[in-house]
């Protein structure tokens, strides 16, 4: 293993210090714990809470800030954060307005958001769960509750924090949280695995040569591993399985969301772009808007990942507002 870091078992912990020390006009912790991370000032407004596993920065905590998210628990690299850092999350960004929980859909994450939203309930904080399941490898058509949440979940903080800024009701942005997640794609793939800084070592490989599509940010299995091919080629396999799944029609309008693993070069994820958008030019689909950068990673993953979320125009007032973390920051537009 060749990282910067001092003992591992500190990895996490020294990394929010880092962040907290650098961004304390933007960024606290709440109940003595640094992985208990809170947007500065507190918001007055319904809140809205993340969380999830470390390594995957700016997924999640980067996206806590000004028209996004309130809080976030942090977790250790690829693990769940605990109910008790949620609860204390919700506590502190509650405003008397709510607490929408939005996460990815993994057993951990879901089980200790339930707990945490029990624990709420006891003190009469009102909560509800949008769990974010945009990755179409991860489970067939019809089965979508199986399915995997990754880059798309952008999609959702972005459309719900934005309705949030603006002092919408606790049933209005869980409807628009809603309403993004319904139309939200992903597929990925990964060239290289990513080294744990715990464990040392890569807990699975990729012969030279070789590409798995539909690989998880975790390493979970794809649904093909073959040779590496040119570009164009990968991206054509990645939107045929995402527009078959979204079904999109001539005229439709879509934001689009190219996100780097970790590793790959900007460059390279503009080479990706340029054949996204031949793609939907094709198909007579318009594009609104473009991210492209690393908005969901997996440690050091060589690879990417494509979003693509259907928009109407209340899905694109929503994502043009202003947002700003230390990690995302977007004038309106």
């Amino acid at each position: 293993m060749k990282k910067f870091v001092n003992d591992p078992v500190m990895f996490v912990d020294e990394m929010l210090e880092g962040i907290l020390e650098a961004h304390p006009d933007q960024l606290s912790h709440c109940a003595d714990n640094k992985r208990n991370i809170v947007r500065v000032p507190r918001a007055d407004k319904v809140g809205l809470v993340t969380g999830g596993g470390s390594g995957h920065l700016p997924l999640f905590m980067g996206y806590v800030g000004e028209g996004l998210l309130d809080g976030c628990a942090v977790g250790g690299v690829f693990q769940s954060p605990s109910a008790d850092q949620i609860y204390e999350i919700t506590k502190h960004v509650d405003a008397g307005k709510g607490v929408l929980y939005i996460y990815g859909n993994y057993s951990g994450d879901i089980m200790n958001f339930e707990m945490a939203g029990e624990m709420a309930a006891m003190d009469d904080i009102e909560t509800a769960h949008i769990v974010g399941n945009d990755d179409v490898a991860s489970a067939p058509t019809g089965e979508e509750h199986k399915r995997r949440g990754v880059a798309g979940i952008f999609f959702i903080y972005k459309a719900a924090g934005a309705a949030a800024e603006r002092g919408a009701s606790f049933e209005e942005v869980r409807r628009i949280a809603e309403k993004a997640k319904a139309n939200v794609r992903t597929m990925g793939v990964a060239l290289s695995p990513c080294i744990i800084p715990e464990v040392g070592k890569a807990s699975f490989s990729i012969e030279d040569g070789e590409m798995e599509i539909g690989m998880g940010i975790h390493g979970e299995p794809g649904i093909m591993r073959s040779k590496l091919a040119p570009a164009d080629e990968v991206v054509d396999h990645m939107m045929e399985r995402i527009l078959a799944d979204i079904q999109l029609e001539e005229q439709d309008e879509v934001a689009v969301l190219v996100n780097g693993l970790g590793a790959t070069a900007k460059e390279e994820l503009y080479i990706v772009y340029r054949r996204i958008a031949h793609v939907l030019k094709e198909r007579r689909v318009s594009v609104f808007h473009v991210y492209v950068g690393e908005f969901a990673t997996s440690m050091e993953m060589t690879g990417f990942s494509i979003s693509v979320c259907k928009v109407d125009e209340e899905l694109k007032d929503l994502l043009r507002q202003n947002a700003r973390t230390p990690f995302f920051e977007q004038a309106k537009f």
